[in-house]
């Protein structure tokens, strides 16, 4: 609950009785707002499992692709950051553009990379589908600006 008062009345209640970052409706738009929470939390999930749990394939990944160390740590950092902005952006539809676009820049030199090094197509994969997904999270809140 809001401090103050009660629930505006243009606003349902999300999960745990919780106002909801925005007014849902039933409507397409409303639809298009939990496709992006829905993409917002799979995509941050995904970069902290690469990035935390799997580090050691990154390295290993990053070694065979001849890049160098800080390099490596930088991309880290910057995907860690981003992911963290999308779930942020959950609320605040500015941060999830800046999140979504930040990530999908970083998987479009992944795919680069990939390209560059004649890796198999189902090796791109999950660089191509986080692609994807993070730019359609700052495409979906891009329209939130006004909201």
């Amino acid at each position: 609950m809001r401090r103050g008062g009660s629930i505006p009345p243009n606003r349902k209640s999300g999960c745990a009785g919780r106002a909801r970052a925005f007014p849902a409706d039933d409507g397409y738009y409303g639809g298009m707002q939990n496709l992006a929470i829905c993409l917002q939390a799979l995509v941050a999930a995904a970069v902290f499992f690469v990035w935390v749990v799997r580090y050691a394939n990154i390295v290993e990944e990053f070694r065979q692709f001849g890049y160098p160390e800080w390099l490596r740590d930088l991309v880290g950092i910057l995907k860690l950051t981003f992911s963290i902005l999308l779930l942020l952006g959950i609320d605040r539809a500015p941060m999830a553009v800046a999140g979504g676009l930040g990530i999908a820049i970083l998987m479009a030199a992944a795919v680069t990379t990939h390209l560059r090094v004649g890796n198999p197509p189902f090796k791109m994969l999950p660089s191509l589908s986080l692609l994807v997904c993070s730019a359609v999270i700052a495409w979906i809140n891009y329209g939130r600006f006004g909201s």
